[in-house]
């Protein structure tokens, strides 16, 4: 697909809109606002290793329904990574704060559910990766110049790669404390990030 892609469509810049002013200092106060955001989803987001351990420590699922459950997870990532993608080109970042409110639902069901309550829990886990591989990103795209969008990528990813890993490594201490305590953390930072998605989507429409 990249070598079809790339003979078809030598030069990407074509599909530019225009050309937009040259920005030498810094980027945009939204793109900011909107990395906060998506920090804060990153840092309460559990990883799958912590809830397959949970998983087996309390005998929820077995040994060979773990990987099951991680397969219908990404069935679902698959499938809202499309819809998403499609929802957010009709309706901008209004999508992705309804998919952050949606998806922090997950640590609950999973962390305190039954065997298809925390199969329910994984389908919202399922959700929240779908966005966070497709719109989540594609979102920053158009915050930033054209000439910086090598940059602004990098410091995204760096970013949230920092807060998820901070955000793990807290979740896998608050699992020893109290799972009451993991799943507060877990929903709270998250749902922190909806009203600060709303304000840049508002930004972004002014």
């Amino acid at each position: 697909m990249l070598v079809l892609a790339r003979l078809r469509y030598p030069d990407p810049r074509d599909f530019e809109i225009g050309t937009p002013p040259l920005e030498t200092q810094g980027f945009p106060r939204v793109f900011w606002l909107y990395l906060v955001a998506i920090g804060l989803i990153a840092a309460g987001y559990a990883d799958f290793p912590l809830i397959a351990y949970h998983f087996q420590k309390t005998s929820l699922a077995s040994e060979a329904w773990i990987p099951l459950f991680y397969a219908v997870a990404m069935g679902v990532d698959a499938v809202a990574a499309l819809v998403c993608g499609r929802l957010f080109d009709r309706l901008g970042f209004t999508v992705l704060g309804a998919v952050a409110l949606v998806s922090a639902l997950f640590a609950p069901l999973v962390f305190l559910g039954h065997f298809y309550v925390a199969l329910l829990g994984m389908v919202l886990w399922g959700i929240g990766m779908g966005a966070q591989e497709s719109i989540m990103r594609a979102a920053v795209g158009g915050m930033v110049p054209a000439a910086r969008r090598g940059t602004a990528y990098g410091v995204f990813n760096s970013g949230y790669g920092l807060l998820w890993f901070a955000g793990s490594a807290l979740m896998g201490v608050l699992y020893d404390v109290s799972l009451p305590a993991l799943i507060a953390f877990s929903m709270g930072v998250q749902l922190l990030a909806v009203p600060v998605l709303f304000r840049v989507g508002r930004t972004r429409e002014a």
